[in-house]
């Protein structure tokens, strides 16, 4: 049968009955078929009036109602209003949303997204933290969330890279050349996967150890000395600076687009400030052992260089300053690497005037007493007051 709007609106329509449309309507969005028998309690005069009207019962006082949904269908059926309860619900106020259907059905479309990726992003996908990012980043759209993995995946396979720059790989994997840029939803999926304990503070340094150049030619390492067995043009470059003494800064786009053949086994000195570099450059020239600075927070390049040499077997000698500063970055450097303290233990902090140590105190991870020695003293060590010592063991060993 037809509905017919005008009567319809007249028997159940109105402001005066949106609350009762709205509590039979609940009970269709929870089920698609609701229990037939069910009671509808403090229901004002005129919802009362109007059920009972419609059930042709005689009107009462009374503020509960034992209703059937059969009976209501039935009626509605013979008053030639509506085919049912709910087509007439839906006619008054639009479309009823079964939520638990919904529910469900989203679920399910939630759990092929995470069961359809590729298979790099498998374990990553049954995270239910991980999970919860990638809705975020989808915006909650299980096609948008299909498209943002598939994409990661697509990045990852090209992974590491030999010095592809980040705006390079984004063009040609993604066709957009600041899709991996920070922020970005993919580069946000991208780091969580290759750095799921959030180890590395700076997106670029994590770029950097898969071979991705986020700003090629920022801050260079500072090196001295460094010796290489190849004929490309930067083992070239590292020979002739080392013939000539001459301190040398390598770019990361060198380390990574044209790796030097290192000479394996080598033992370096790296220090933390390139006062120390400079020195030892103007004192000894192309005698001086090997040196590197890494000038601060081991960033992309240093970091760069000490991967590519320790993978051929060196071995680092460390000296930093002794402040609490100092002993983070060593604490970084010790525990990616092991190192050999140079003249940079609880035995060598000697203070007899200083700066005051400032900050919160931290604990040094290659020397037990080192930390209680500092607090207690006070004082800090930076790294250019030891230069003398530093000089003299460098003169010893001399290339």
């Amino acid at each position: 049968m037809t509905l017919d709007p005008a009567r319809l609106a007249r028997v159940l329509g109105g402001e005066a009955l949106a609350d009762l449309r709205a509590r039979l309507r609940k009970r269709y969005a929870a089920s698609d078929a609701p229990a037939d028998g069910f009671t509808l309690a403090n229901l004002s005069n005129a919802e009362r009036d109007a059920l009972a009207g419609l059930l042709g019962r005689a009107r009462s006082g009374q503020r509960s109602l034992r209703l059937s949904h059969a009976a209501l269908d039935e009626a509605l059926r013979r008053a030639e209003l509506a085919p049912n309860l709910r087509a007439a619900l839906e006619a008054l106020d639009g479309p009823i949303v079964d939520t638990r259907a919904a529910k469900a059905r989203r679920a399910a479309a939630w759990a092929e997204v995470f069961t359809r990726v590729d298979p790099a992003l498998a374990e990553f996908a049954q995270d239910t933290s991980r999970q919860g990012l990638v809705k975020r980043l989808a915006g909650q759209d299980t096609a948008r969330a299909a498209a943002l993995l598939a994409d990661a995946a697509r990045v990852l396979a090209q992974l590491p890279s030999a010095g592809t720059a980040r705006a390079h790989l984004a063009a040609t994997t993604l066709g957009n050349a600041h899709a991996l840029d920070n922020g970005q939803p993919v580069a946000t999926l991208i780091r969580r996967v290759l750095d799921p304990a959030r180890e590395q503070p700076r997106l670029r340094d994590l770029w950097a150890e898969q071979g991705v150049l986020v700003n090629e030619l920022a801050k260079p390492v500072a090196t001295l000395n460094l010796a290489t067995t190849g004929q490309s043009a930067s083992d070239t470059l590292i020979q002739a600076a080392a013939t000539a003494g001459e301190p040398l800064h390598l770019s990361l786009r060198l380390l990574l687009r044209a790796a030097p053949t290192w000479q394996p086994n080598q033992t370096l000195h790296v220090c933390e400030n390139p006062e120390i570099l400079a020195a030892a450059a103007d004192a000894l020239g192309p005698a001086c052992p090997p040196m590197i600075c890494i000038d601060g927070q081991l960033s992309a390049a240093p970091r760069t260089l000490l991967d590519q040499l320790t993978t051929a077997g060196a071995k680092i000698h460390y000296h930093g300053d002794f402040d609490w500063p100092g002993l983070t970055i060593a604490n970084t450097i010790h525990a990616r690497y092991g190192f050999i303290p140079w003249r940079f233990t609880s035995a060598d902090y000697q203070p007899d005037h200083g700066p005051a140590l400032a900050g919160t105190p931290v604990e040094a991870h290659w020397d037990s007493e080192l930390t209680a020695q500092m607090r207690n003293a006070g004082v800090a060590i930076h790294e250019e007051s030891e230069l003398k010592p530093l000089l003299a063991d460098l003169t010893r060993i001399t290339r």
